[in-house]
């Protein structure tokens, strides 16, 4: 097997982003980081920032070394698992941290610097605030682009020659992605309960009771609050859609592996096609970085299009380039799987506006959320829960279009489901997901701008810059909110497709496990006809017959409860976890207003340490039961209820978990920008009892889009990749 000589743009592009990743970071610490006061703030941020990271490390540390342990036995032992499985496993997480700890360096680094050239423009901040955030963006595309070419040479040497090498090479490089999954799970969960215990915490006692500003240096939780927007919204996103990224590259390559398994040559091309288009991503989402300016005294929505620019031109130009990538490839259907790529991108910007409608204050849903506030919190949490129900329906309609189109793009609208019709559909809804993720390099930077900009805000506030910055950090961080609401659904988006790829992928993991217990002697027989069943010449329709995957089986349905429930019991723990670490905050915050004098006063000190402290102990002991029960769900039911039930699981999994997290993640941004909007002096402004009304809907909707929420994506990729990985067990043992 040559590997084609186009493969090698794939590790080019990942030498390209790395380098411009560091170009950028030290473009920016170039800059000046401001007065003593502001270089202080920023100390203690960064300071928490890394302690905390530094302790999830140790806990994750554990954790995989025990799943490693885990999987050696399994492959070693057992004989039940690949034998490059728990290598793999651990590149795919260490790498998934990696990208969390650069990109999380670089925006503590980044605030300060990007509220002092506030001081002189809006475009050198938004300059400054954007780049940092590309760092995250280009280290994500850059590490996932270097550990599949890595992993695709490494196996490529020891598998070549074989009968089915390049069906098991990428089924194998699918298990590093339950590493990424893992730890992204634990960046997520960890990072968004240190976050929300201390933004609720401040907000409950700072600005309901106290009635002081947001991110007032009198306030002991502000310090522990801007290191939450670091490890919650750049490590945990980072690595969340680092997760996404790969997963997505990924599982094409396994299901176009399948779907050309009759012609060797068009195999391979169709294993790398995702791969190139990956790589021609991060050339293009460069270029649109590179796009991204702004003038003075810039309204939202010009800030709104400099940033649409962006991204936009990368999509279309990304959407040409596919046509040239596929067509170059001779790629079979080369047309039409480029108009699946094209449906997933059109699907990620369309799930953005989406978002944007329902969560800007620009528009209606929100603003009739701030006009709730001048009846009280109670309304304003009714409209905001009703709000975010409603946004679902696009959303979920637009995934549904997506699914339907790439996969008829791809098997010429043959919907006969034969076994050729379907291995080919399937991979074009993973090559849909591979478009909707191809310029995440610019995506994910716009993404991350957002905790940067809030915490220039912060910084501003709190080192009593002048009004005139403050007005401009506030349109910064103004523009964050969106972005980072936008984000949300653009994450929640690529994790539905990339998840109903993993799905397919998963009968291909279990064909390859059932092949390899033939090799050891086992004989499975057909329940219906009474023959032998041999894997090795099995479709899909065959696969679905064998384990009797049908709606008539009861299996199928306890599977798909259990899937639902999972996601529901998952948003519950988070929930419940942030709720019991705000409590903890705000007893600590009124301790300390009432002993350390003249607090209020600002002659005294507040103790900011102890509410890092208190956020960071929380995150980490709470983290633990979710991130657990994700990995052990799968593996039960996979044992106990067979392939069936990890079917059902999944699909019912993917189902709830899609639509309640879109759900979560818009109710809080609207509750979020509905307080804004009662702050830029609409119905009382600050101080009045609409404000006070719609801070408390802020505070509920604080874990709704930065914790649960958001971890939901993981959740149904991360049970997909545990069962994945776990496929030879429930075939050894089911």
């Amino acid at each position: 097997m040559n590997i084609p000589s186009a493969f090698w743009l794939v590790p080019i592009a990942s030498v390209v982003a790395l380098s411009m990743a560091w170009y950028f970071f030290t473009q920016m610490m170039k800059a000046d980081e401001g007065t003593p006061r502001m270089k202080e703030i920023a100390g203690h941020v960064r300071r928490g920032a890394m302690a905390y990271l530094k302790q999830q490390y140790k806990v994750v540390t554990i954790v995989f070394v025990v799943l490693a342990v885990v999987f050696s036995f399994m492959a070693y032992v057992l004989k039940v698992q690949n034998p490059w499985v728990p290598f793999a496993f651990l590149t795919g997480g260490f790498f998934s941290g990696l990208a969390g700890f650069f990109g999380m360096k670089t925006a503590t680094y980044a605030s300060a610097r990007t509220a002092n050239a506030a001081r002189q423009s809006l475009d050198g901040g938004l300059r400054i605030a954007f780049r940092s955030g590309a760092v995250m963006g280009l280290t994500v595309v850059g590490l996932g682009l270097l550990d599949i070419a890595i992993w695709f040479l490494i196996l490529t040497y020891f598998y070549q020659g074989e009968q089915m090498a390049l069906i098991t090479i990428t089924t194998t490089m699918l298990t590093f992605g339950m590493g990424a999954s893992t730890q992204a799970l634990f960046a997520r969960v960890g990072g968004g309960i240190y976050t929300k215990a201390a933004d609720v915490g401040a907000d409950i006692v700072g600005k309901v009771e106290a009635d002081i500003p947001e991110d007032d240096p009198r306030n002991p939780a502000t310090i522990a609050d801007n290191v939450g927007d670091n490890v919650g919204d750049v490590a945990g996103m980072g690595a969340d859609l680092y997760e996404s990224y790969c997963g997505s590259i990924l599982s094409t390559a396994a299901l176009g592996a399948t779907a050309f398994a009759m012609n060797g040559d068009m195999q391979l091309r169709a294993v790398i096609a995702p791969m190139l288009i990956a790589a021609v991503g991060v050339f293009l989402s460069l270029f649109g970085i590179y796009l991204v300016r702004t003038k003075e005294g810039a309204t939202m929505k010009d800030l709104l299009h400099s940033l649409s620019l962006g991204t936009n031109v990368s999509a279309v130009l990304i959407a040409i380039a596919t046509f040239m990538i596929l067509y170059l490839l001779g790629i079979d259907n080369w047309l039409g799987l480029s108009c699946s790529v094209i449906t997933g991108l059109a699907a990620g910007v369309i799930i953005g506006q989406a978002t944007e409608y329902y969560t800007s204050h620009s528009y209606k849903p929100t603003q009739k959320i701030s006009e709730a506030g001048l009846t009280g919190s109670a309304t304003v949490i009714i409209k905001g829960i009703g709000t975010g129900m409603m946004s679902t329906c696009i959303p979920v309609i637009t995934i549904g279009v997506a699914i339907m189109l790439s996969y008829m793009f791809a098997n010429h609208f043959d919907l006969t489901m034969s076994a050729s019709s379907i291995s080919h559909g399937l991979y074009g809804i993973g090559i849909a997901a591979v478009g909707m993720l191809s310029t995440l390099g610019i995506t994910l930077a716009t993404d991350a701008y957002g905790p940067i900009a809030d915490n220039a805000g912060g910084n501003a506030e709190m080192s009593e810059l002048g009004e005139e910055v403050r007005h401009r950090t506030d349109a910064l961080d103004a523009l964050g909110n969106t972005t980072a609401a936008t984000g949300k659904g653009f994450a929640i988006g690529s994790a539905a497709l990339t998840a109903l790829a993993l799905l397919a992928s998963y009968v291909e993991e279990i064909k390859i496990a059932m092949i390899r217990a033939v090799n050891e002697g086992q004989q499975f027989i057909h329940p219906l006809t009474q023959q032998v069943f041999d894997p090795s010449t099995a479709t899909m329709p065959d696969f679905m017959e064998f384990f009797q995957v049908n709606l008539m089986n009861p299996k199928v349905l306890v599977g798909a409860f259990i899937g639902a429930m999972a996601a529901f019991l998952f948003c519950g723990l988070t929930m419940e976890a942030v709720g019991r670490a705000a409590q903890k905050m705000v007893e600590e915050v009124r301790r300390q207003f009432r002993e350390i004098k003249g607090i209020l006063e600002g002659t005294g000190t507040p103790d900011y340490g102890s509410c890092v402290e208190i956020s960071t102990r929380a995150a980490q002991h709470e983290m633990i039961l979710p991130s657990i029960l994700a990995i052990a769900i799968p593996i039960v039911v996979g044992i106990v209820l067979g392939v069936a039930g990890v079917l059902g699981l999944l699909v019912g999994g993917l189902a709830a978990g899609f639509t309640l997290a879109v759900f979560m993640a818009n109710a809080g941004g609207a509750w979020d920008n509905a307080k804004k909007m009662v702050e830029e002096g609409n119905f009382g402004g600050k101080g009045s009892f609409a404000h006070k009304a719609t801070i408390v809907g802020d505070t509920v909707g604080d874990p709704f889009k930065d914790t649960s929420g958001p971890s939901l994506n993981i959740l149904i990729k991360l049970m997909s990749m545990v069962s994945i990985v776990m496929a030879g067990l429930t075939i050894a043992f089911a």
